[in-house]
């Protein structure tokens, strides 16, 4: 009768064994290209605690707008620049990078792709401008956004959409710290 008091004892113990052994090998996480939505989150953290004064012009089919405006919610403001990040594990090999003394260009291979190139422009170890190039198509419509941010100084969105019942709209939007 003492073998069959061990019995749950070694089935447990081969239990936490046999789990411990077969978990899954941890996988590099390390980002293959350069993090957007990690740097233009932390810049919308950064811009948030700062409150800066932005003088905010929006030009939508020839009608232009210009205000001093203070931007509450910069994640928001900066969100197509957010959603343009492209280290994700299924794009892993499908942009070209090429990288020259004080810059870094990546275009994608596959023109599937929505974000279709970003130049980093680096001085002194300090970002000085990042540009992106979107573009989507489909049978409904076509969109072009060109995005370009110089940090602490100007970011501009301009979008040209074309929707096939509508027609086109393009708009632009320039936002200038103070």
């Amino acid at each position: 009768m003492y073998w069959c008091k061990q019995k749950p004892i070694f089935a447990i113990s081969f239990c936490l064994l046999f789990f411990v052994a077969c978990r899954p090998d941890e996988q590099q996480t390390t980002p293959q290209y350069f993090g957007l939505e990690p740097y233009f989150k932390a810049e919308a953290e950064r811009l948030n605690k700062l409150h800066p004064t932005i003088n905010k012009s929006v030009i939508y089919n020839s009608h232009a707008e210009t205000k001093l405006v203070a931007i509450k919610n910069w994640k928001q403001e900066l969100g197509l620049f957010i959603e343009s990040d492209i280290n994700k594990p299924a794009w892993r090999n499908d942009y070209k990078v090429t990288v020259k003394a004080d810059s870094v260009f990546y275009n994608a291979i596959d023109t599937n792709l929505r974000t279709r190139s970003i130049v980093i422009v680096n001085r002194a170890h300090k970002i000085k401008l990042i540009a992106i190039t979107n573009f989507t198509k489909n049978s409904l419509y076509q969109t072009t956004d060109n995005l370009s941010y110089y940090p602490d100084s100007v970011y501009r969105i301009e979008k040209r959409q074309s929707v096939k019942i509508l027609g086109a709209n393009n708009y632009q939007i320039t936002g200038r710290f103070k």
